[in-house]
């Protein structure tokens, strides 16, 4: 895990440097009528950063990890990532990030093949919830980090 949790900070600590540097008109315009903005979409990757913590540590225990589901567009309605400071949004995801990082690379490899149950789903290991996570990093970081239209 230490090769993802050491990927995982490089990416924030590059990615961290660009997003703190667009304009807000570039960050609150959208794309799309229907689709999100660069602030809602880096609010949704602090959600996702908010949500794991608890399936990386739990997922760690001998027990059966079990989550409830996530609508990603819920959290970002309700909270109103729109309406938020920049700033403030770069920089908690940069601070959740780090600190995922810091859990990453502690998790032990005897913990990776455990199950984990998210919503419905079928089960996971604790391996791929972790591999998926960053995955799902990537990909939003490319929308993010994208010329603007």
């Amino acid at each position: 895990m230490k090769e993802i949790a050491n990927e995982l900070r490089a990416i924030v600590d590059a990615a961290g440097k660009r997003l703190a540097g667009m304009p807000e008109e570039e960050v609150s315009r959208r794309a799309e009528a229907d689709g999100w903005s660069k602030k809602e979409i880096l609010g949704h990757l602090i959600d996702s950063a908010a949500n794991n913590p608890q399936r990386f540590v739990r997922g760690c225990s001998d027990k059966a990890a079990s989550f409830p589901p996530y609508d990603p567009e819920e959290w970002v309605r309700v909270q109103r990532y729109d309406e938020a400071d920049w700033e403030n949004l770069v920089a908690l995801w940069t601070a959740y990030n780090r600190q995922l990082s810091h859990v990453i690379e502690r998790i032990p490899k005897s913990a990776l093949s455990r199950a984990c149950s998210i919503g419905r789903a079928e089960p996971v290991t604790l391996e791929f919830v972790i591999d998926d996570y960053l995955r799902h990093l990537k990909h939003h970081l490319g929308d993010l980090l994208e010329s603007p239209q």
